[in-house]
Parts: C-alpha cells; structure tokens; sequence
C-alpha cells in the first residue's frame, strides 16, 4: 500500500473519530444542561409551593384566632345584656293568610335569629321559604363582613409582626421537602431564612456557607410590601453529583471512542514504522548483495586465474593470487558476522562473557591495529588515556566490536578534501569511566543525529556513493552499551566532525 493511501486512510478515520467523540460531548453538554435547567424549573415550583402553603397557614392561623376571639366576644356580651331586644312583624300575603316574624339579638356581633309562628292555621310553606332564604342571605352578608374584617387586620398587621412569629420554620421545611417530592427531587437541601431587612432570622444547622455557590431565593409572602418582603434561600450540595449521575451513562461511551481512538493512532503509527522497515530490510538487502557480489567475484576470477599453467609457474604471481584469495575470504566472513549481528535484535540481550577489563590497554592495541587502516588514507590517530581507573566489567570481544565500528565509521566518512584526524580518549567523571571518539568528518545533520542509532538507518552522504554498510554498526554499538548498563550519545557538526561519548560503569566502586 502507497504511503500516500495510509495517510488518506489515516486522516479520514482520524476525523471521523473526532467528529464522533465531538458529537458525544456535545450531547452530553447539552443533556447536562437540560437536566439543569430541569432541575431549576423543579425546584422553583416547589419553593412556590411552600411559599402558598405559608399563606395558607397564616391565613387559617388568623381565622382561627379571629373568629375564636369574636365567639367569645359575642358570648361575653350576651351574658352582660339581661334582656333581650326582640322585634315583632306580621306579615299579610296576597290570600289573606298572616304570617308572625320576631327577631332577636343580644349584640352588634351576634348574628341575628328568626322565629316564624304561624296563625289562623293557613298554609304558609311558601312564606316560610322566603323568609329562611333572607335569612341565609344575612347570615352571608354577616360571614363576608367578618371575612373582610379580619383581611384588612392581616394587612395592616402582617408588615408589623416579626417573621419568627408569622412562620413556623418546621412547617416551612416541611412544606419545602413536599414540594421538592412532588416536583420529582429527591435531594438533600439546607435552608435559611432572611427577613426584610436583610437579617437571617434562621439558618439550618447544616447549612455551609462555603458551599452555597448556587442559591435558590423564594419570597415568602408575596403580598407583603418589597421593603417588608421576607424570603428564603435553598441550597443544594448535591446537586453537581446529581446532575453529573444523570448523565454518567454517557461517560463509557466516551471512553470506548478514546479508547478506539488512541487504539487507531498507535495502528498508524505501527503501520507506517513496519513500512519504513520494510525499505530498511530492502535496502538492506540491495546493499548485502552489493557487498557480497564484490568479494564473491574478486575469488571467483582467482579461482579460474590458478587454473592457468601460467600462473603455476610463477611462484610471486600464484602468491599474490593466493592473497587476494586470502583477503576477499576474510572480507567476505566480516560481512558474513556483520549480518548475523542483526540476529541479537531479536532477543532481549546480547550472550555476554563479561570479566574485569583494563580499557585503557583494550584501547590502545586497537588503535595500534587501526593505525595501518588510518595511514592509508593518510590519516593520523592519537589516544588520549587519562583515566585513572581504567577497569570496568564488560565482554572484551564486544566492547572491542564497539571501539573498532565507531573507528570504521570515521574512515567512511571522512572528508577527501582534509586528512584524517582521529583521536580517542579516556578520562574518569565520578563513578564512571568516559570514552570519546572523535573524528573531522563531514559531520551529522540535527535531524538525522537522533535516528543514527535505529536498525538499518542510514545518514544520506550525498554523493559519497562509495560508502558501504548495512545500517547496523550504530545499532549494534548502541544495544552492547546499553546492556552493559552504559550510555552512548553523539555530538555532530556539518562539516567540521562528530564525537561519540560512552560512559561506562566502573567495576570497582566504592
């Protein structure tokens, strides 16, 4: 598959999967703030409620102590009157039947009473009718009378009369409690109540002032003037925790989609790396036949040039025959172990035969056999072995491998237009020892610097065609440090030379 396919492929999943996980916390906003606004409009109509049930109780409170004191006015008054004032009608209706009507009444309060007495035994059901329909209509004048006295004894008086008084704060939670019932909230709520001028005449013992961020106010009597108006205040600590309850189902669904969502990126991110060593391993394969072909054919001219009498008679020509043999048959077995080094990379660590170690003397017999390689290209090395405490607990073969493969890579690139200077050194920094290995060549670029330690990577030379390699050396010098419980870094300048740093631990510490 095209690159070019894996990133379409890549980009419309990917915002398909953001449009998705948008869409989700979009809706589950809304819902939130639909279950809020919900729980608003619920709670307001409850606080309503109690509000009228606190009219209502003080309506029927002054009734009742009202028409309580009247009664007993009206009693008091007609024991003090020891007569009683009566009055006497006679009524004549159009047949001539006489119907007798006499009143009495023992005070202005006392409603009036009516006693008919029938004459001449006439019929008078009709009369009788009539009379005790005015009456009903008195005693409904006389209700609406005493219904208006005591309306206009609460407005005047309401205003007057402390709000301690006018409520009782039990009856007032308990109104609260049924109203939020009702209106289908079930949640815990604290309370206080604040009088007209501003002063809390109640608060519920566990009402927090911290957390009271969100207050609902409901005035108590609404018909009370705005100066005089008392009013209560509901908090609800819950209520974040309800709101969020009511939308929690939603919240797995968010983290399957993150979840598919980080699932789909890391498979990118697989895909394009096992694309990319894909071309590794081709290129790599493209170099290894390269690099076989070369020594492969050098010993198979040989070969064929030993078979001629010639050659067989010349002793210097048969020896010089025999050492390229030689030389393209150990060059062909380097390649050759150089490939089966790929094999440790499979594996978690390398097989290590690890012993205490005099680096300063490992390294200096490998610049003394590395000097030869250096001088035909008429370079020069120089050792700088200032540590003092030299010995570390390593494989000597593949600590060697390392110093010789960080040599090599300075003679590949090297530059043609200067010598080649290479100097390694040695120093001690606190409980480690330090190794450097530094050269003058065409240097690393900053963004390749940080990929030289990968498998099969290799830095573009330009047009240094003759370089050679399988991409390996950096990589094997970086796993062998790395499980020898070492660091390895590199410090590259273009055109001027790069510096590799190990740092080692020593096998003597204190």
């Amino acid at each position: 598959m095209k690159k070019t396919t894996i990133w379409i492929l890549g980009i419309v999943m990917g915002l398909s999967f953001l449009s998705l996980l948008y869409l989700q916390i979009s809706y589950i906003e809304e819902m939130a703030t639909m279950r809020n606004e919900q729980f608003d409009e619920s709670v307001k109509r409850a606080l309503l409620a109690a509000s009228k049930d606190v009219e209502s109780e003080e309506v029927d409170r002054w009734l009742r102590e009202d028409i309580s004191s009247i009664d007993r006015n009206a009693w008091s008054q007609r024991s003090q009157n020891s007569k009683t004032q009566s009055q006497s009608f006679t009524i004549t209706g159009p047949d001539g039947s006489k119907i007798e009507l006499k009143t009495f009444s023992g005070g202005t309060q006392e409603l009036p009473k009516a006693m008919i007495s029938r004459r001449h035994g006439t019929k008078t059901i009709p009369q009788t009718s009539r009379s005790m329909a005015e009456m009903l209509r008195n005693r409904y004048l006389y209700q609406r009378d005493l219904l208006d006295e005591i309306a206009w004894q609460m407005v005047y008086n309401a205003d007057v009369k402390p709000v301690s008084e006018r409520i009782n704060f039990r009856n007032l939670d308990n109104y609260i409690h049924s109203g939020l019932v009702d209106n289908g909230v079930n949640l815990s709520y604290h309370f206080k109540v604040i009088d007209g001028d501003g002063k809390e005449v109640y608060r519920c013992s566990d009402f927090n002032e911290k957390g009271s961020d969100q207050l609902y106010t409901q005035p108590l009597f609404l018909n009370d003037t705005p100066a005089r108006m008392s009013i209560v205040q509901v908090h609800f600590p819950g209520k974040r925790d309800y709101i969020f309850d009511s939308v929690s189902f939603m919240i797995p669904s968010v983290v399957f989609t993150l979840v598919l969502l980080v699932t789909f990126i890391f498979t990118i991110y697989v895909i394009f790396r096992q694309k990319k060593l894909t071309e590794m391993k081709n290129d790599f394969i493209n170099n290894m036949t390269h690099e076989f072909k070369t020594p492969i054919s050098t010993i198979s001219l040989a070969a064929q040039m030993l078979n001629d009498p010639a050659v067989s008679k010349s002793p210097s020509m048969f020896q010089h025959i025999s050492g390229v043999i030689n030389d393209e048959t150990k060059r062909l077995r380097l390649e050759v172990e150089k490939v089966l080094q790929m094999s440790m990379f499979d594996h978690d660590k390398a097989t290590m035969k690890p012993k205490e170690i005099d680096m300063n003397a490992l390294i200096e017999g490998v610049v003394n056999t590395f000097a030869l390689k250096v001088e035909r290209y008429n370079g020069k090395i120089e050792s700088e072995l200032l540590a003092e405490d030299p010995i570390v607990y390593a494989d000597e073969m593949h600590i060697t491998n390392v110093i010789f493969n960080l040599m090599d890579n300075a003679v590949k690139y090297k530059r043609e237009d200067v010598d080649l200077h290479l100097n390694v050194k040695t120093w001690n920094e606190g409980k480690k020892l330090m190794i450097a290995v530094q050269d003058n060549g065409i240097g690393i670029k900053k963004e390749n610097l940080k990929k030289i330690f990968e498998r099969f990577y290799r830095v573009h030379t330009g047009n240094l065609h003759d370089v050679k390699g399988f991409g390996l050396g950096l990589a094997y010098v970086k796993k062998i440090i790395t499980d020898h419980n070492g660091t390895i870094k590199a410090e590259s300048e273009l055109n001027v030379g790069t510096r590799f740093i190990i740092a080692l631990p020593l096998f003597n510490i204190d």
